[in-house]
């Protein structure tokens, strides 16, 4: 509200009584933002506490990875008989760019 002040912008709430030139228009105005921010920090409050608790039940977020051990050992298996990277992830039936990702991640690992 502070950085709208002296500039030629009007608000416009879903409610129609509120008018912010006014200073009882303008409390309100910071009342309902107030209670917006105070929504925002329980909501982001309860988000932490259910990732920590999920944490300490041993779950992880994230996706599950696409590319398992056994389909990366078998598509070293392809690769060291002649096959390239393209041709192996189509017969894993996985995507080239995941199969690169899970070759450089373990060859990282590995050194």
């Amino acid at each position: 509200m502070n950085k709208t002040k002296g500039c030629l912008i009007a608000n416009f709430a879903t409610v129609p009584a509120i008018d912010t030139t006014t200073p009882g228009g303008r409390l309100i105005f910071h009342v309902f933002g107030a209670l917006g921010q105070f929504e925002r920090d329980l909501i982001r409050e309860r988000t932490k506490a259910g990732l920590t608790a999920a944490a300490a039940r041993g779950r992880k977020g994230g996706r599950k990875p696409v590319v398992t051990a056994d389909k990366l050992q078998r598509a070293r298996e392809h690769i060291a008989n002649g096959l390239n990277v393209r041709e192996a992830a189509t017969r894993l039936k996985v995507s080239k760019t995941a199969l690169y990702t899970a070759l450089q991640s373990t060859s990282a690992a590995d050194s």
